[in-house]
């Protein structure tokens, strides 16, 4: 046969079985679907980071950074002055919001427009901003600039001749930006106009504006937060020379607060933080790939079966091995592009809730990002697209090479191949307990935090247990004809029996079931573990009765600074018998920068604890003398050691050791954290603002009461969140809800996909059986009692796979729970195990089996008598 006719034969049986190829396709859509969407989420997230990122650092190579206030500007002129610094520029950085903006969070950028001309040129764009504009940008208070693009999202336009006019309509030029809680005014006076559109996305979230009004609006007058600089840089020994000759000479005219750093070094150690989030988004999508491959494979070994006779027809009148087997691939290479197209086309559909859901997870733990649509870059395509067909022609492989390499006359034999499946059931099953003994040795016996090394291992565990399927099929299923025989009688002792008689096929779908329901089993004991661990530390940290914080943008983190009025009102409150105080900076260390809270108070529950050199009290101690406390994200992410461990950080006094008193746990952050005492803090920082309060009422004081007291008397001081303990667990647990959103959306997903494989089967097998069942009928079968039939075989292949499903769910929770928690993210769960995710399992096996049943069961409650005895 030439290549054309095979492609041609191949196509002709694909357009005479349209359900089959429906579903075949279907199966390959979802599989890549999902996978897309996630590629295109993170690489959404990603590139609005490095826009983001651009956007701010523009062409700096190096920065000069100082405390968390910032540092003096008189540092930036000596530096001018000395002649020995060519390129560089101020800069005042915050993130704010405005309700003309839709409250989304912008960043302030403070720039001067007379040096900043090589790092950023906005002032530029496609033409040089006009000067009356430009004059207004310089000396109107509150003068601010936005990009063409968001002014005209938000209705807004320039004002016009604000100083010359004092009676023009500013009702759509006038903003109130909102700063650390407190309202400023501003005014729009003109527009950035971008000479291309990644600049045009790098400002979407920019708030342009002169460094003297950005240190107004910030309350940072005489303060700046970073200089950026452009170095020449190493690319050969000549250039690195003159690179480190050029950071030497800045160095050594630096006081101790402020040091020179590289801006890669900063924004990569920033992304690093979201890397294990977004590898294990990718991984549970290619959970979804995988259940899609099992149908991929049932499907077309149905294919297969079902033309045995042909196969052997062919072979007898000379066609080769190869062309049969070019000729299964080729079908399945025409479904696998098909489906990979839609899947590709569905994925981009999809990928725009994915991006919601996984920008909001980034926003709620990691840092401000703003998305305002799916990127869609050709390689997150492609690969979805190329993976798809993979797949689909190396499931294929194995039945198409059995097509080709059965005898003639043995094609013509259907029972031959199942026969063949039988005899190779304990094979298939030993190699089952190969795989699970090879995934646990690379989850345990392989000391790594390498997560393609630990999913490699958790599929291995998975794949193991689906090859357990057919010998736990074949033992079930005539374990269990005796009791179905007592209940429906004949129908209870031919329904295991087909079970068996077609175990190559049946297997494989319960597989898929099986693999989908675990999958759920295993996330959701994960999730409640996480939840329980998470309420109880919340109970354990948590030990103030009100809480008071300033708005900001990143959830599990206080942002803002609170006007001092605050805390003088806390402490005036009647009821309130103590206030602790808290600041959260970000402070640069050698290892990039750090997250710190500065506290005024101990911390109490020794439960909190998983290392210390001894008693709460004996550790607030060392804290107040100078030691500091590190959760287990941090130790884990820096190596630090759980005892004797040190902190290297650099202070307004230059760079300082500080010795560890204890390892906490902490699930606010999964970049890891330090806690210092206040007084500490404020010796090594020049920094006495407080970030956040934690009230301790006297016993029998109503804490509704004083919140609202609280409420009413602050809102005219400074817009802050005043939440009671239980509220401010509620939004925690809240956050912990948004971020496991998309994790249960795959699990939908991934079930979707095996039910699709259990209809795809049943449909198969009764098609196939077509005139066993038109013999039963001629012999006095009725209606109901196929019906029957079918539904029975359908929830028998439920319940097997709902069963295997328990074990396999528990061990994934395990390896969940135990170790990809831990390697990604480097925090210790509390293992909580229910009996409602098992009985849910069950159920919904058992449920998703007997829906795929109803329509084989209407096909052949359809099916002439007739026609079905009637020889193929």
């Amino acid at each position: 046969m030439q290549y054309r006719t095979i492609f041609k034969v191949g196509i002709r049986y694909i357009l005479r079985h349209p359900w089959q190829s429906g579903l075949l396709v279907l199966g390959i859509t979802l599989g890549v679907a999902v996978m897309v969407a996630i590629d295109l989420a993170n690489a959404s997230a990603s590139r609005a980071f490095d826009l983001s990122t651009e956007a701010i650092s523009g062409h700096a190579t190096h920065q000069i950074v100082g405390g968390p206030t910032g540092f003096d500007e008189q540092i930036y002129t000596r530096l001018q002055l000395s002649g020995k610094v060519k390129t560089s520029t101020p800069v005042v950085l915050e993130y704010v919001s405005a309700q003309q903006l839709g409250n989304r969070p912008f960043t302030l950028l403070g720039v001067d427009p007379f040096t900043d001309g090589p790092f950023r040129n906005y002032l530029g764009g496609r033409g040089p901003v006009p000067i009356a504009q430009l004059r207004e940008f310089l000396t109107q208070p509150g003068a601010i600039l936005l990009s063409t693009d968001v002014a005209t999202r938000y209705g807004l336009v320039p004002c016009q001749d604000l100083i010359s006019n004092p009676q023009v309509d500013r009702t759509k030029c006038t903003l109130t930006i909102e700063v650390n809680g407190t309202e400023k005014p501003a005014y729009l006076v003109g527009l950035i106009d971008p000479p291309d559109n990644l600049t045009q996305q790098a400002l979407d979230a920019i708030i342009l504006t002169d460094i003297a009004t950005a240190q107004e609006m910030t309350g940072r007058i005489g303060h700046i937060d970073r200089i950026d600089l452009i170095l020449p840089e190493g690319t050969d020994r000549l250039s690195q020379l003159a690179e480190e000759t050029a950071q030497a000479t800045i160095n050594s005219m630096l006081p101790p607060d402020v040091n020179l750093q590289t801006v890669a070094s900063r924004s990569g150690t920033v992304q690093e933080m979201t890397n294990a989030f977004r590898v294990n988004l990718t991984a549970l999508s290619l959970l979804a790939l995988l259940v899609g491959l099992f149908l991929i494979y049932n499907t077309i070994t149905f294919s297969v079966i079902q033309r045995r006779p042909m196969f052997g027809t062919l072979r007898c009148l000379g066609v080769t091995r190869k062309e049969v087997f070019l000729l299964v691939i080729t079908e399945a290479l025409v479904v696998g592009v098909i489906g990979a197209v839609l899947g590709i086309l569905l994925g981009i559909f999809m990928g725009q809730g994915a991006v919601r859901l996984v920008t909001q997870t980034i926003n709620d733990l990691f840092f401000v990002i703003n998305v305002r649509g799916v990127q869609i870059p050709a390689s997150s395509l492609i690969k979805g697209g190329l993976i798809g067909v993979i797949a689909t022609i190396l499931t294929a492989s194995p039945p198409a090479w059995e097509a080709a390499s059965v005898p003639p006359r043995a094609a013509l034999y259907r029972s031959s191949l199942e026969d063949k499946a039988r005899k190779i059931v304990v094979g298939v099953s030993i190699g089952g307990l190969i795989f699970i003994a090879i995934g646990a040795l690379l989850l345990l016996l392989i000391p790594t935090n390498n997560l393609v090394i630990s999913f490699g291992g958790t599929f291995a565990v998975i794949v193991g247990f689906a090859m357990l399927t057919p010998i736990i099929t074949e033992f079930g299923s005539e374990k269990i004809t005796p009791l179905f025989e007592k209940i429906w009688g004949v129908l209870g002792r031919i329904a295991p029996r087909d079970i068996v008689k077609s175990i190559s096929r049946t297997s494989i779908a319960i597989a898929a079931l099986m693999v989908a329901v675990s999958v759920t089993i295993g996330v959701s004991l994960m999730i409640s573990s996480f939840r329980y661990t998470v309420e109880s530390w919340l109970t354990e940290s948590l030990q103030g009765d009100i809480y008071i914080s300033a708005p900001g943008q990143i959830a599990t983190q206080p942002g803002g600074v609170l006007n001092p009025e605050i805390v003088q009102l806390a402490n005036r409150t009647p009821g309130v018998d103590e206030v602790a105080q808290l600041r959260a900076v970000t402070v640069d260390s050698p290892a990039g920068p750090i997250h710190m809270t500065a506290i005024d108070h101990p911390v109490r529950d020794p439960r909190l604890f998983l290392a210390s050199v001894g008693s709460p009290e004996v550790i607030w101690q060392q804290m107040q003398q100078g030691s500091l406390i590190i959760s287990e994200p941090f130790a884990n992410r820096y190596g630090i050691p759980f005892q004797g461990g040190t902190v290297e950080m650099f202070t307004d006094h230059g760079p300082k050791t500080f010795p560890v008193a204890g390892v906490f746990s902490d699930y606010a952050s999964t970049q890891g954290t330090i806690r210092m005492a206040m007084n500490v803090y404020q010796e090594n920082w020049n920094d006495s603002a407080v970030s956040a309060l934690a009230i301790f009422l006297t016993p029998g004081t109503d804490v509704q009461t004083t919140t609202r007291t609280l409420q009413d008397q602050s809102a005219e001081i400074q817009r802050v969140f005043v939440r009671p303990n239980f509220e401010l667990r509620q939004e925690a647990l809240s956050v912990f809800d948004r971020t496991f959103a998309i994790t249960g959306a795959m699990r939908i997903l991934a079930t979707l996909v095996a039910f699709i494989g259990v209809l795809s089967t049943m449909l198969s097998l009764q098609l196939e059986k077509q005139r066993q069942m038109g013999i039963l009928r001629s012999v006095g079968l009725t209606i109901r009692q196929m019906w029957g039939l079918v539904l029975i075989q359908t929830g028998l292949m439920g319940g097997i796979a709902g069963v295997l499903s328990l074990p396999t769910g528990y061990v994934l929770s395990l390896i969940l729970v135990y170790i990809i928690n831990r390697r990604s993210f480097g925090w210790t769960l509390q293992m909580q195990v229910s009996i409602e995710p098992f009985l849910m399992a069950i159920l919904v096996a058992i449920s998703a089996a007997l829906l795929a049943g109803i329509y084989p069961a209407y096909k052949v409650s359809q099916m002439a008598t007739a026609e079905a005895l009637r020889s193929e």
